[in-house]
Protein backbone atom coordinates (compact mmCIF):
# COMPACT_ATOMS: atom_id res chain seq x y z
CA UNK A 1 0.00 0.00 0.00
CA UNK A 2 1.07 3.57 -0.58
CA UNK A 3 1.72 5.78 2.43
CA UNK A 4 -1.05 8.16 3.45
CA UNK A 5 -1.09 11.53 1.69
CA UNK A 6 0.94 14.41 3.03
CA UNK A 7 -1.99 16.78 2.59
CA UNK A 8 -5.65 16.03 2.00
CA UNK A 9 -6.53 19.71 1.70
CA UNK A 10 -6.59 21.99 -1.30
CA UNK A 11 -3.87 21.83 -3.96
CA UNK A 12 -1.56 24.73 -4.60
CA UNK A 13 -3.68 27.73 -5.49
CA UNK A 14 -6.72 26.28 -3.72
CA UNK A 15 -9.05 27.79 -1.16
CA UNK A 16 -6.44 28.02 1.58
CA UNK A 17 -4.65 30.86 -0.23
CA UNK A 18 -7.67 32.49 -1.79
CA UNK A 19 -8.02 36.29 -1.74
CA UNK A 20 -10.91 36.74 -4.20
CA UNK A 21 -14.08 37.50 -2.28
CA UNK A 22 -17.55 38.60 -3.44
CA UNK A 23 -18.70 42.14 -2.70
CA UNK A 24 -20.17 42.47 0.81
CA UNK A 25 -23.59 44.14 0.73
CA UNK A 26 -26.62 44.57 3.00
CA UNK A 27 -29.27 41.85 3.25
CA UNK A 28 -31.82 43.54 0.96
CA UNK A 29 -29.28 44.06 -1.83
CA UNK A 30 -28.14 40.45 -1.52
CA UNK A 31 -31.73 39.18 -1.65
CA UNK A 32 -32.55 41.31 -4.69
CA UNK A 33 -29.58 39.85 -6.60
CA UNK A 34 -30.51 36.33 -5.52
CA UNK A 35 -34.11 36.87 -6.64
CA UNK A 36 -32.90 37.87 -10.10
CA UNK A 37 -30.77 34.73 -10.28
CA UNK A 38 -33.69 32.60 -9.07
CA UNK A 39 -35.64 33.46 -12.22
CA UNK A 40 -32.88 31.88 -14.30
CA UNK A 41 -32.61 28.90 -11.93
CA UNK A 42 -36.33 28.19 -12.25
CA UNK A 43 -36.11 28.44 -16.04
CA UNK A 44 -33.19 25.99 -15.95
CA UNK A 45 -35.25 23.58 -13.84
CA UNK A 46 -38.21 23.79 -16.21
CA UNK A 47 -35.94 23.22 -19.21
CA UNK A 48 -34.49 20.18 -17.46
CA UNK A 49 -38.03 18.86 -16.95
CA UNK A 50 -38.77 19.44 -20.65
CA UNK A 51 -35.61 17.54 -21.67
CA UNK A 52 -36.57 14.65 -19.39
CA UNK A 53 -40.00 14.63 -21.03
CA UNK A 54 -38.38 14.35 -24.45
CA UNK A 55 -36.08 11.61 -23.15
CA UNK A 56 -39.12 9.57 -22.08
CA UNK A 57 -40.42 9.80 -25.64
CA UNK A 58 -37.31 8.47 -27.34
CA UNK A 59 -37.66 5.25 -29.33
CA UNK A 60 -35.76 2.18 -28.16
CA UNK A 61 -33.56 -0.50 -29.70
CA UNK A 62 -33.71 -4.19 -28.88
CA UNK A 63 -30.67 -5.85 -27.35
CA UNK A 64 -29.68 -9.50 -27.16
CA UNK A 65 -31.00 -10.42 -23.71
CA UNK A 66 -28.58 -13.34 -23.57
CA UNK A 67 -25.38 -11.30 -23.76
CA UNK A 68 -22.85 -12.63 -21.28
CA UNK A 69 -21.75 -10.92 -18.10
CA UNK A 70 -19.59 -12.32 -15.31
CA UNK A 71 -20.68 -11.93 -11.70
CA UNK A 72 -19.91 -13.46 -8.30
CA UNK A 73 -21.58 -16.71 -9.30
CA UNK A 74 -19.93 -16.91 -12.73
CA UNK A 75 -21.58 -16.24 -16.10
CA UNK A 76 -25.02 -14.63 -16.27
CA UNK A 77 -26.99 -12.78 -18.91
CA UNK A 78 -27.96 -9.17 -19.47
CA UNK A 79 -31.52 -10.21 -18.65
CA UNK A 80 -30.35 -11.68 -15.31
CA UNK A 81 -28.79 -8.34 -14.34
CA UNK A 82 -32.28 -6.81 -14.08
CA UNK A 83 -32.79 -8.88 -10.91
CA UNK A 84 -36.44 -9.27 -11.91
CA UNK A 85 -37.11 -5.53 -12.09
CA UNK A 86 -38.49 -3.78 -15.14
CA UNK A 87 -35.66 -1.30 -15.68
CA UNK A 88 -31.87 -1.37 -15.43
CA UNK A 89 -29.33 1.44 -15.25
CA UNK A 90 -25.80 0.24 -16.01
CA UNK A 91 -22.67 2.25 -15.45
CA UNK A 92 -19.80 1.09 -17.69
CA UNK A 93 -16.70 1.39 -15.51
CA UNK A 94 -13.41 2.02 -17.32
CA UNK A 95 -10.67 -0.43 -16.38
CA UNK A 96 -6.91 -0.66 -16.86
CA UNK A 97 -6.04 -4.37 -16.68
CA UNK A 98 -3.00 -5.23 -14.58
CA UNK A 99 -2.69 -1.72 -13.16
CA UNK A 100 -2.68 -1.08 -9.39
CA UNK A 101 -5.57 0.54 -7.58
CA UNK A 102 -3.89 3.97 -7.60
CA UNK A 103 -3.87 3.92 -11.42
CA UNK A 104 -7.50 2.95 -11.93
CA UNK A 105 -9.96 5.48 -13.33
CA UNK A 106 -10.46 8.45 -11.03
CA UNK A 107 -13.59 9.51 -12.92
CA UNK A 108 -15.29 6.15 -12.63
CA UNK A 109 -14.26 5.95 -8.97
CA UNK A 110 -15.92 9.35 -8.46
CA UNK A 111 -19.10 8.17 -10.17
CA UNK A 112 -19.31 4.84 -8.36
CA UNK A 113 -18.61 6.37 -4.96
CA UNK A 114 -21.47 8.82 -5.46
CA UNK A 115 -24.06 6.03 -5.76
CA UNK A 116 -24.77 4.50 -2.35
CA UNK A 117 -28.44 4.09 -1.43
CA UNK A 118 -30.29 2.03 -4.05
CA UNK A 119 -33.65 1.55 -2.31
CA UNK A 120 -35.17 4.65 -3.93
CA UNK A 121 -34.34 3.27 -7.37
CA UNK A 122 -35.67 -0.14 -6.39
CA UNK A 123 -38.95 1.45 -5.28
CA UNK A 124 -39.44 2.58 -8.90
CA UNK A 125 -38.68 -0.91 -10.26
CA UNK A 126 -35.12 0.11 -11.31
CA UNK A 127 -31.98 -1.94 -10.77
CA UNK A 128 -28.62 -0.17 -10.76
CA UNK A 129 -25.44 -2.10 -11.52
CA UNK A 130 -21.87 -1.50 -12.59
CA UNK A 131 -20.73 -3.19 -15.81
CA UNK A 132 -16.95 -3.14 -15.56
CA UNK A 133 -15.08 -3.11 -18.85
CA UNK A 134 -12.29 -5.24 -17.37
CA UNK A 135 -11.92 -8.75 -15.91
CA UNK A 136 -14.19 -9.72 -13.04
CA UNK A 137 -11.81 -11.00 -10.37
CA UNK A 138 -9.35 -8.10 -10.56
CA UNK A 139 -12.02 -5.40 -10.73
CA UNK A 140 -14.12 -7.02 -8.00
CA UNK A 141 -11.17 -6.66 -5.63
CA UNK A 142 -11.26 -2.95 -6.38
CA UNK A 143 -15.01 -2.94 -5.62
CA UNK A 144 -14.29 -4.62 -2.28
CA UNK A 145 -11.37 -2.31 -1.45
CA UNK A 146 -13.62 0.71 -2.01
CA UNK A 147 -16.38 -0.85 0.09
CA UNK A 148 -19.09 -0.49 -2.54
CA UNK A 149 -22.34 -2.45 -2.23
CA UNK A 150 -23.83 -2.14 -5.70
CA UNK A 151 -24.07 -5.18 -8.03
CA UNK A 152 -20.79 -5.51 -9.94
CA UNK A 153 -20.29 -7.45 -13.16
CA UNK A 154 -17.66 -7.77 -15.83
CA UNK A 155 -19.05 -6.93 -19.26
CA UNK A 156 -15.72 -7.47 -21.04
CA UNK A 157 -16.92 -10.46 -23.05
CA UNK A 158 -19.86 -8.57 -24.58
CA UNK A 159 -18.67 -4.97 -24.88
CA UNK A 160 -18.78 -4.99 -28.69
CA UNK A 161 -22.49 -5.81 -28.64
CA UNK A 162 -23.43 -3.81 -25.54
CA UNK A 163 -21.69 -0.62 -26.68
CA UNK A 164 -22.13 -0.99 -30.42
CA UNK A 165 -21.15 2.20 -32.22
CA UNK A 166 -19.63 3.74 -29.10
CA UNK A 167 -16.16 4.20 -27.68
CA UNK A 168 -15.26 1.11 -25.66
CA UNK A 169 -12.98 2.09 -22.81
CA UNK A 170 -14.87 5.27 -21.96
CA UNK A 171 -17.38 5.79 -19.15
CA UNK A 172 -20.99 5.28 -20.23
CA UNK A 173 -24.32 5.36 -18.43
CA UNK A 174 -26.92 3.23 -20.22
CA UNK A 175 -30.63 2.67 -19.46
CA UNK A 176 -32.47 -0.53 -20.35
CA UNK A 177 -36.10 -1.66 -20.26
CA UNK A 178 -37.31 -5.26 -19.93
CA UNK A 179 -40.50 -6.50 -21.55
CA UNK A 180 -40.85 -10.09 -20.45
CA UNK A 181 -37.70 -11.80 -21.69
CA UNK A 182 -36.88 -9.07 -24.18
CA UNK A 183 -34.43 -6.26 -23.39
CA UNK A 184 -34.32 -2.81 -24.97
CA UNK A 185 -31.88 0.07 -24.69
CA UNK A 186 -33.71 3.37 -24.10
CA UNK A 187 -30.98 5.97 -23.39
CA UNK A 188 -27.24 6.42 -23.01
CA UNK A 189 -24.83 9.20 -22.17
CA UNK A 190 -21.13 9.69 -21.48
CA UNK A 191 -18.61 12.37 -20.42
CA UNK A 192 -20.37 15.14 -18.48
CA UNK A 193 -23.67 13.32 -18.90
CA UNK A 194 -22.60 10.96 -16.11
CA UNK A 195 -22.69 13.90 -13.69
CA UNK A 196 -26.29 12.77 -13.15
CA UNK A 197 -24.74 10.26 -10.72
CA UNK A 198 -22.90 12.87 -8.67
CA UNK A 199 -23.80 15.14 -5.78
CA UNK A 200 -20.35 16.58 -5.00
CA UNK A 201 -20.09 18.72 -8.12
CA UNK A 202 -23.73 19.77 -7.79
CA UNK A 203 -23.05 21.00 -4.25
CA UNK A 204 -19.79 22.68 -5.31
CA UNK A 205 -21.72 24.55 -7.98
CA UNK A 206 -23.81 26.17 -5.23
CA UNK A 207 -20.76 27.67 -3.53
CA UNK A 208 -18.93 30.91 -4.24
CA UNK A 209 -15.78 29.13 -5.43
CA UNK A 210 -17.60 26.46 -7.46
CA UNK A 211 -15.54 23.51 -8.70
CA UNK A 212 -12.29 25.49 -8.54
CA UNK A 213 -11.31 24.23 -11.99
CA UNK A 214 -9.69 26.47 -14.63
CA UNK A 215 -12.46 26.13 -17.24
CA UNK A 216 -14.90 27.94 -14.95
CA UNK A 217 -15.84 31.56 -15.62
CA UNK A 218 -14.88 32.99 -12.23
CA UNK A 219 -14.08 36.51 -11.01
CA UNK A 220 -10.38 37.37 -10.62
CA UNK A 221 -8.74 36.02 -7.50
CA UNK A 222 -11.00 33.03 -7.04
CA UNK A 223 -9.19 29.71 -6.44
CA UNK A 224 -8.94 27.51 -9.54
CA UNK A 225 -6.10 25.23 -8.52
CA UNK A 226 -7.67 21.89 -9.44
CA UNK A 227 -6.02 21.59 -12.83
CA UNK A 228 -5.84 18.78 -15.37
CA UNK A 229 -8.44 16.42 -16.75
CA UNK A 230 -7.49 13.65 -14.33
CA UNK A 231 -5.87 15.44 -11.40
CA UNK A 232 -9.10 17.26 -10.57
CA UNK A 233 -10.29 13.96 -9.07
CA UNK A 234 -6.99 12.92 -7.48
CA UNK A 235 -5.02 13.83 -4.36
CA UNK A 236 -1.33 12.94 -4.10
CA UNK A 237 -1.49 10.59 -7.07
CA UNK A 238 -4.59 8.59 -6.14
CA UNK A 239 -8.32 8.87 -6.76
CA UNK A 240 -9.45 11.02 -3.82
CA UNK A 241 -11.67 8.51 -1.92
CA UNK A 242 -9.00 5.80 -1.88
CA UNK A 243 -7.14 7.50 0.97
CA UNK A 244 -9.87 6.94 3.56
CA UNK A 245 -9.96 3.24 2.64
CA UNK A 246 -6.21 2.93 3.13
CA UNK A 247 -6.45 4.76 6.45
CA UNK A 248 -9.09 2.22 7.49
CA UNK A 249 -6.56 -0.57 6.88
CA UNK A 250 -8.03 -2.05 3.72
CA UNK A 251 -5.72 -3.72 1.23
CA UNK A 252 -5.59 -2.22 -2.25
CA UNK A 253 -3.84 -5.29 -3.70
CA UNK A 254 -5.78 -6.23 -6.83
CA UNK A 255 -3.64 -9.26 -7.67
CA UNK A 256 -4.86 -11.68 -5.01
CA UNK A 257 -7.76 -12.19 -2.67
CA UNK A 258 -7.25 -10.15 0.56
Amino acid sequence: MTDEPANLGSPAGGAAGATGLPEAVDRSTFQAELDRLRVREKAHTREGDAIATARRRLPMVEMDAGLTLIGPGGPLTLLDAFEGRRQLIAYYFMWYPGQPAAEQCEGCTWCATSVAELSYLHSRDITYAVFCQGPYDESRRYHDFMGWDMPWYSAAASLGELLVGRHIGMMHLVCYLRDGDRVFETYWTTRRGVEAMDYSYALMDLTVYGRQEPWQDAPPGRPQGWTGSAERLRTDGRPIPQWSRLEAGRSDDLTAEP
